[in-house]
């Protein structure tokens, strides 16, 4: 009996990793084939002849570096101001007594119910209007605080015992020294959970970057690359090699950051 439950649950797994890594597995091995065989009927998994023509072409066809430097500037700026600000509103709201801190959780869960793309206009009038439409300033300005980031922040925060806070007090220690030097400390694993996740949204974003950025020298990596699609003729081989190249740093930061990762999600499974 118990080894049927053993085969059951790697079978299960299984098919689990066959799902998630199916489809990265297919996308690297397609960016490694010519159109042709990309469009053949029964569909190949490996290349039957393997090829660097499309990522040939898309440094040719594409600013990469340049674009690549855009989405680091922007994803970079993004998690920074998130791990920060949304630290200090989580402090705020759970380390600091004041009236009206119901009430701004409240509005922080009730943003969270907002739809962002509901958002998109109000936000690019916004932005407009202060003239920093096609600029850093105005791709980034709409994600420095997430109510995401400020939520799990505050979770987090919460389960830090007030001892420690009122202790640091006792000992003449400001609210900033406690918040860098007692708080963020304890906060590593959720910090690193919410960097990734900051990281992916900001990385992959498309609607926003594409709606701001009116020239190429602006352009993110998912913006350039949806740029490289024809009117007419598609390749396919060139769209998979791009989304590589969108994809492998997020993979990367993952490895680095996954041990912090599940500790963080399995802290927060926890409380």
């Amino acid at each position: 009996m118990r080894r049927t439950r053993v085969a059951a649950l790697y079978a299960a797994l299984t098919i689990g990793l066959v799902a998630v890594a199916g489809p990265f597995l297919w996308t690297l091995f397609g960016s490694f084939k010519s159109d042709a065989e990309l469009r053949r009927d029964p569909p190949t998994f490996l290349p039957l002849q393997w090829i660097t023509d499309n990522y040939a072409a898309l440094f040719e066809r594409m600013d990469v570096v340049r674009v690549t430097a855009n989405s680091a500037v922007v994803a970079a700026v993004v998690v920074a101001s998130n791990l920060l600000f949304c630290s200090m509103v989580a402090y705020a709201l759970t380390k600091l007594r004041f009236s009206g801190g119901r009430v701004v959780f409240g509005l922080v869960l009730l943003q969270m119910m907002v739809p962002g793309i509901v958002l998109l206009i109000p936000q690019f009038v916004t932005v407009a209007s202060l003239n920093l439409a096609d600029t850093y300033a105005g791709i980034v300005l709409p994600g420095l605080v997430t109510p995401l980031g400020v939520f799990m922040m505050r979770q987090f925060m919460g389960e830090i015992p007030d001892e420690l806070v009122h202790a640091a007090r006792v000992d003449g220690a400001g609210e900033f020294r406690i918040f860098f030097r007692v708080v963020m400390p304890l906060c590593k694993p959720v910090l690193a959970t919410l960097g990734l996740i900051t990281f992916m949204t900001s990385w992959n974003g498309f609607i926003w970057p594409a709606v701001v950025a009116q020239r190429k020298e602006m352009y993110t990596l998912p913006v350039a690359l949806a740029s490289l699609s024809g009117r007419e003729t598609v390749h396919y081989g060139l769209l998979l090699a791009g989304v590589i190249v969108v994809i492998a740093p997020v993979l990367l930061l993952f490895v680095f950051l996954q041990r912090y990762f599940v500790q963080g999600v399995a802290t927060a499974g926890l409380r």
